[in-house]
């Protein structure tokens, strides 16, 4: 069921989408090489608890997964695309990392992603995270009163398909908002003009994820929870909240 929010709940979930973007600040800051992601999960349990925030990915099981999944962040480095489980592994020069994050405040959910390199990034990794986040900033252009999500996943999906890269199939963004997976599913790709008709008020995490090898197969890593390129090659992830409204996409998750 779709849920469409109030002008007073899009307002009550700003705080929890401003809390998300601390995280992601701090993280970024905090991460260099030779920090262990398990350091970094730990910066995000700080701003957290300095917020009186809480986490929705902390023990979150979904049906698929074996085990809830114990971190506040997703840590996915290199061939990893998301959900990599924040370990004793330590950053080094060139690792491409991929943080995604959420926050709870006064019931209301914030969930967003950011893809960066870790000391001096590859030129390849580089053109990887400038196109992702190209096709983020498609989607949230196309996310406007009046047009359907399959215009938010064409617009997307055409940026990552230009530029030769993967696209998983299974997964891309949704709903959100008391929850922080809510109807309806938001294909990273898609034909326009397809399916449910977006309102003032109906509030999506949009998250493109584009692998560099150029094919969308990917495999599930031991620990039940990773997604991992088949062909070893690096992906990355970038996400917002946003709400959309008669005045154009409001981005819950910025800054």
């Amino acid at each position: 069921m779709v849920e469409i929010k109030t002008d007073t709940a899009l307002d009550a979930m700003r705080p929890a989408g401003r809390v998300v973007a601390d995280i992601l600040t701090a993280v970024r800051a905090a991460a260099a090489p030779g920090v262990r992601l398990s350091e970094l999960d730990e910066v995000g349990r700080s701003v957290l608890a300095e917020a009186g925030a809480t986490s929705p990915f902390l023990h979150y099981r979904p049906s698929f997964a074996p085990t809830p999944f114990p971190a506040t962040l997703c840590t996915s480095v290199n061939d990893a695309i998301v959900h990599g489980i924040p370990s004793s592994y330590r950053l080094r020069d060139g690792d491409l990392l991929s943080v995604d994050c959420g926050a709870a405040v006064d019931g209301w959910t914030g969930d967003a992603a950011v893809t960066f390199a870790v000391g001096t990034p590859r030129p390849e990794d580089q053109r990887l995270m400038d196109t992702t986040r190209r096709a983020l900033e498609a989607g949230i252009a196309a996310a406007v009163v009046g047009a359907r999500i399959g215009d938010i996943s064409h617009a997307i999906g055409s940026v990552g398909r230009a530029a030769g890269y993967g696209i998983p199939a299974d997964f891309g963004g949704h709903g959100i908002g008391r929850h922080m997976h809510e109807d309806p599913s938001v294909p990273n790709d898609g034909r326009p003009g397809r399916g449910f008709v977006l309102r003032h008020g109906l509030v999506l995490a949009l998250e493109p994820m584009f692998l560099a090898g150029g094919s969308g197969a990917y495999y599930e890593g031991a620990d039940g929870w990773t997604l991992l390129t088949a062909d070893g090659s690096r992906a990355a992830h970038f996400e917002h909240t946003v709400a959309i409204t008669d005045d154009g996409p409001r981005i819950l998750t910025q800054p």
